[in-house]
């Protein structure tokens, strides 16, 4: 990891698990703020969707977002690990080539 590099994490969490994530991103001293917004899971594996769920062919989650640079990411995805460990909560990381405001 290059120690100038900014890195996206990306969540994807249950309905039922927003507040507990919220909470510890709040606490987290290397998250300077995050968004979240809703987005719709659709994938195969109906066992793991509601009978609703199934008939709309979607589950709801949400998903957070933040920045992070390469001193924190290490310290937050192990914090992230381990208060969170065996939520199932999807995540991603990728680096950040560009970013600014319009």
């Amino acid at each position: 990891m290059s120690v100038d590099q900014d890195y996206l994490l990306t969540l994807d969490v249950a309905p039922r698990l927003a507040e507990t994530v919220i909470d510890f991103l709040l606490l987290q001293e290397f998250a300077h703020g995050f968004r979240s917004h809703t987005v719709y899971v659709h994938h195969h594996e109906h066992h793991r969707l509601s009978l609703a769920e199934q008939v709309t062919g979607k589950q709801k989650h949400l998903r957070f977002q933040l920045y992070l640079d390469a001193g924190g990411l290490p310290h937050f995805l192990g914090a992230l690990k381990r208060e969170l460990a065996g939520s199932k909560i999807g995540y991603t990381v990728v680096p950040v080539t560009e970013k600014g405001v319009l």
